[in-house]
């Protein structure tokens, strides 16, 4: 009986290991991709520290290795690490833990703690600091009032005026306005803008809002905005830059990641290619450490924004083979970025559909010369559709100016279109680096207003129907008048004018309907908010109509 007790749960975990993850087919045309056209070529080679070793915990897929990368203790398992500089010089990282002894394994992550732990270097080591309280998903921005706050799984935050604490724990008010929400609201990542509002990118792609980043939250999506591709997406990380929004997401079961990016942090463009895959994790001798999942994608940023240091939770073995006091155990590993170079799009007019010059500076940094540095021939510039794949401008000039330089492209060569919000700039250095920068293009608008609407609320009059229609602007800028429609399939039932809004201003516009419709009756009603020259915002929900 024994013997087949074994077997049995043996082929049950061998089940669970298949589940898995499975095989995504990638579009044929990635294969012509050229090097920094996708996001994963841009993670660099880990230092060599005194730290390497293989007596350690893990499979041999994962020795040896630097076990002062990151944070790792063979007493715990850790996961969702995030990192941040604080102005005392020092790196605070905010993560999540559970014994490695704990009866469930690495299913023990439902009753993880929250814990803060600092370093002097930004590799690590990362040591214990004290004890913030229970959740998981931990994720660190800081809120209109100055507050720190660390988001964890439950729709719950504890918040400090340090990054050092004293934490009180609080509660968000997740309002889903009518739309899909993942239960327990996990996995949520956020993002400061200008004015101090906040704004965030939930498991699923919806994105929310908040006037302040702090107790209220609105979800203003009406649909997902990760890529309409198979996929079980998790994990997703955003950032904003000098020039734009980014998002990276994760497939966890296909185990591929994929970028995209915005200008305004609610519509957004897929970027072709990988984002991250198993196998990224090499060192500067070009051994390689085989982590058999990258998860919880966060990033070091400097005071541009651009990433240079990457986090991510890292396990040796798929999640169902790590059990309590096994080799296997899981951390949080930190992996070097290629930073993106300062570039600016001098033309003050715009450049679409000009027969003209596009004129870039690219700025000298500490350590770059962009005189000496660039391999010139290597360069493009344009849609990144184009010069992903080696295409885009060819540089036909260029410029010295101070330390700086402007090259110069043709503007038809760039490919660039008014669907275009930033130009990228991509090559090689002289020594066979990854040359990249992205660029704002004149004649775009960036700071916009973002208007969302609930679903028509019906009443009945002596002359007929009327639609309510409740909008609510969740740009940065206040908005134009716009126009409101509502539709039952292709008919127009009702329309109208919504007034100029404040950001986080709503409005109950009433709209006097075509014809009325069977009281008690049940439609899918859509509702269309039209904008000049913004995105059509569309919100689709079946109403119940009044019975009297």
């Amino acid at each position: 009986m024994i013997k087949t007790v074994c077997l049995i749960s043996g082929l049950c975990a061998a089940a669970l290991v298949m589940a898995d993850s499975v095989v995504r087919e990638r579009p044929e045309e990635w294969n012509n991709l050229v090097r920094g056209g996708q996001f994963k070529d841009l993670f660099l080679p880990m230092p060599m520290r005194d730290g390497m070793t293989s007596d350690t915990w893990g499979g041999d897929n994962v020795k040896p290795r630097d076990i002062t990368n990151g944070i790792e203790d063979p007493a715990w398992s850790y996961w969702c690490a995030f990192p941040h500089q604080g102005d005392d010089g020092k790196y605070h990282l905010y993560t999540a833990r559970w014994p490695e002894d704990a009866p469930r394994g690495h299913f023990a992550y439902f009753d993880s703690e929250i814990v803060h732990a600092t370093a002097d270097d930004p590799m690590g080591p990362y040591t214990y600091q004290d004890w913030i309280g229970p959740g998981h998903n931990s994720e660190l921005y800081r809120n209109a009032k100055g507050e720190w706050m660390v988001y964890v799984t439950h729709a719950q935050f504890f918040y400090s005026k340090s990054l050092n604490g004293p934490w009180k724990k609080g509660s968000y008010v997740f309002d889903k306005r009518e739309r899909y929400a993942f239960k327990n609201f996990v996995n949520f990542s956020f993002e400061e803008r200008a004015d101090q509002s906040v704004i965030a990118v939930a498991r699923r792609g919806y994105i929310w809002a908040s006037p302040d980043g702090r107790d209220n939250w609105y979800e203003v999506s009406s649909e997902s905005v990760y890529p309409k591709v198979p996929g079980i997406f998790e994990d997703p990380v955003m950032w904003q830059d000098d020039v734009q929004y980014h998002i990276i997401v994760n497939d966890w079961k296909g185990r591929i990641a994929y970028h995209l990016r915005s200008k305004d942090g609610f519509h957004w463009k897929t970027e072709e290619g990988e984002a991250y895959v198993p196998g990224i994790a090499k060192y500067e001798d070009g051994s390689a450490l085989d982590w058999y999942k990258y998860e919880r994608i966060r990033f070091l940023q400097d005071d541009h924004g651009r990433p240079y240091l990457c986090f991510f939770a890292v396990i040796d073995s798929d999640k169902h083979s790590d059990l309590p006091n096994d080799i296997h155990n899981s951390k949080a590993i930190a992996i070097p970025v290629q930073e993106s170079r300062l570039i600016e799009v001098l033309n003050k007019e715009s450049v679409f559909g000009s027969s003209g010059d596009i004129r870039v500076r690219i700025k000298a940094e500490d350590g770059f010369d962009p005189s000496a540095d660039i391999d010139f021939n290597s360069i493009r510039f344009g849609d990144s559709t184009e010069v992903n794949y080696g295409r885009g401008a060819k540089l036909v000039n260029r410029v010295k100016d101070g330390d700086d330089l402007i090259l110069v492209f043709r503007a038809a060569d760039s490919k660039l279109t008014e669907d275009n919000f930033a130009g990228k700039l991509l090559g090689q250095t002289r020594d066979g680096k990854i040359l990249f920068g992205w660029s704002r293009l004149p004649g775009v608008v960036y700071d916009v207003p973002v208007l969302s609407a609930l679903a028509p609320k019906f009443e009945y009059t002596q002359t007929g129907m009327d639609a309510f229609v409740e909008v609510t602007n969740f740009g940065t800028v206040d908005s134009e008048a716009s126009v409101v429609k509502v539709l039952k399939g292709d008919t127009l039932i009702a329309e109208g004018n919504v007034r100029g809004l404040k950001p986080f201003e709503k409005s109950m516009v009433r709209l006097c309907c075509e014809k009325p419709l069977p009281k008690g009756s049940k439609h899918e009603f859509t509702v269309l908010l039209d904008s000049r020259g913004l995105p059509t915002e569309k919100h689709t929900l079946k109403v119940v109509l009044p019975t009297n």
